[in-house]
């Protein structure tokens, strides 16, 4: 062979191996994309909603209501969650949000019964809802990115549910 052939040869492989690894590369960002999706379908939330007063949900592929939201500011995934008395907030979510740790107390989860931490949040927002001096709790035994919002914040708003859609809306004093 050649000099030229070998060359020729070298730089076909290397156009079919950039080729293969470009491909593989936008399969991997679309699936990372529609997985995303799936898992949580409402990640557009926030400035979908800002300032509505309401916020529709669509459920995930596992039956959960996910969404994007704020505790004083800082950045949180919710889990809206009927069956939490408090919103539940992990502790490194809490210290990065600068709450204040107060009394201790025990709680029943799903995990058994842990002691947790009485806070008050000084503003807890979904979409275009926002509340203020929300009950919480500070749970050092959850471990995962994802707060809890339970009912000391829902108990504020009028919630409907149907195939598959949640609504929050904001009840209209009067």
């Amino acid at each position: 062979m050649s000099a030229p052939d070998i060359s020729k040869m070298f730089s076909s492989k290397i156009v079919t191996i950039l080729f293969w690894l470009f491909l593989m590369g936008s399969l991997t960002l679309f699936f990372n994309g529609y997985i995303q999706q799936r898992d949580n379908p409402n990640q557009a939330l926030v400035a979908a909603n800002s300032g509505s007063g309401e916020v529709t949900l669509k459920r995930n592929r596992d039956g959960h209501y996910l969404a994007p939201g704020y505790i004083n500011g800082h950045p949180v995934n919710f889990l809206l969650d009927t069956g939490a008395t408090n919103v539940s907030i992990p502790a490194a979510i809490a210290e990065a949000a600068g709450l204040k740790k107060g009394t201790t107390s025990m709680v029943s989860t799903a995990n058994g019964v842990v002691p947790v931490f009485q806070t008050d949040v000084d503003t807890v927002r979904l979409g275009g809802i926002t509340l203020e001096h929300v009950d919480a709790s500070i749970n050092p035994h959850m471990s995962d990115g994802v707060v809890l919002l339970g009912m000391s914040f829902m108990k504020h708003l009028d919630i409907t549910q149907r195939n598959g859609v949640m609504t929050l809306r904001v009840p209209v004093s009067g």
